[in-house]
């Protein structure tokens, strides 16, 4: 069964897309970059600002499906210069503690708003 999944404290869809959408006990989450859900705004360009701010996003949708980064299996990181990766690596490993899930991390040619860091999650249900 599939149910998408909706949550006002992380950004709105920039695009025909959902924030998440939930298949029976597995949730795939969609790339959060760093706006703001309450201004609708990037934070300022700032790496550590715009990682935090996606965290906390990604963390909102998580909640919205009764889950948290405990959940997540697989996560992809999408950089605009692989310079960032020790920066948002040191802030992503204070979400991910043990049992870290699979992940691989991209640098790409530019990412949407012209952010710094993209990261989207897949998560499962604990049994």
């Amino acid at each position: 069964m599939k149910k998408v999944i909706y949550t006002s404290n992380a950004p709105e869809p920039i695009g025909p897309y959902s924030q998440a959408v939930l298949v029976n006990d597995t949730l795939y989450v969609s790339g959060q970059i760093a706006i703001n859900p309450e201004t609708n705004k990037i934070v300022d360009h700032n790496l550590e600002a715009e990682t935090v701010q996606v965290l906390t996003n990604l963390k909102a949708v998580l909640a919205a499906a009764k889950m948290d980064f405990s959940n997540v299996v697989k996560t992809s990181i999408f950089l605009s210069d692989m310079d960032h990766f020790a920066k948002v690596n040191e802030l992503y490993g204070k979400c991910f503690t043990s049992d870290f899930p699979a992940r691989e991390t991209v640098a790409v040619r530019t990412l949407p708003k012209n952010v710094n860091v993209e990261i989207s999650v897949v998560a499962i249900k604990h049994s």
